[in-house]
């Protein structure tokens, strides 16, 4: 990670609390340090790297805040009310919520895992975490220009089904706005365009060689994970735009909605 990257004020998220879930590597890993180093109490989710969960979780202590580490399967309901059962426990409450989990290209699973996860799995964290989410909180979605605009531009067959999953998770997370902002809640969707260095895109380049290199050059540049993980934690904290929408990187080749 560069350690240049300091995108929220030191100390500025002192006395909150956040939680991102898959954040035991990669974009979330990244994301719920930066909100850490900015004072912020964390919670570290995830599936089925224990391990790495606690190495980080050490790490972020040393900064001085509190960092609960909680396994949970976000496609399991049970899981994700115990693990906001944890968080009340320990927290009494969440001031962000980072939307950050998601998958649907690893073999061997049901298939309709990606929808399981991207959309259904979100909606209900959201949900479960309600309770605990107050006035002025602040819920943020993470996803990719390839399913944010899939509507409007095709992405490559490999990705289509994530891409068509997410899209849906997002509209479903977006028809909750207006109940969200009667509770004085926030919301924002995060897109970005292909990260390097992520699962996804090395997925992607197994299953289609040269396909990242391809998209590099369309764009210009394409954001590594802790650039993208910057731009997540400043979402977290920033102004949200009219359209509950930021877009991370080039999106000239994506046709409008």
């Amino acid at each position: 990670m560069s350690e240049s990257l300091t995108p929220l004020a030191p100390g500025s998220l002192a006395g909150k609390s956040a939680l991102v879930t898959g954040s035991s590597r990669g974009i979330g890993a990244d994301t719920v340090r930066y909100l850490a180093e900015a004072g912020a109490n964390v919670v570290i989710n995830y599936r089925n790297k224990a391990p790495r969960a606690e190495k980080l979780a050490t790490e972020l202590r040393g900064l001085g805040v509190e960092a609960l580490v909680v396994g949970a399967d976000l496609t399991d309901a049970e899981s994700v009310q115990a693990m906001f059962d944890e968080v009340q426990r320990t927290f009494g409450g969440l001031d962000i919520l980072v939307l950050n989990a998601s998958g649907g290209m690893e073999s061997g699973m049901a298939e309709d895992y990606a929808l399981q996860l991207n959309r259904d799995a979100q909606v209900r964290v959201l949900e479960t975490a309600l309770p605990l989410l107050g006035e002025g909180a602040r819920v943020v979605f993470v996803t990719s220009h390839q399913a944010h605009f899939i509507r409007t531009t095709p992405t490559m067959p490999e990705y289509e089904p994530v891409a068509l999953s997410k899209r849906a998770g997002e509209d479903a997370l977006r028809e909750r706005i207006p109940a969200l902002t009667e509770k004085g809640i926030e919301f924002v969707v995060v897109s970005g365009d292909m990260i390097e260095g992520t699962i996804t895109a090395t997925l992607l380049e197994r299953a289609n060689p040269g396909a990242i290199a391809a998209r590099r050059e369309d764009a210009g540049k394409l954001y590594n994970v802790s650039e993208f993980a910057a731009e997540v934690a400043r979402a977290a904290v920033e102004p949200v735009p009219a359209d509950n929408t930021r877009l991370v990187g080039d999106t000239e080749s994506f046709g409008a909605e």
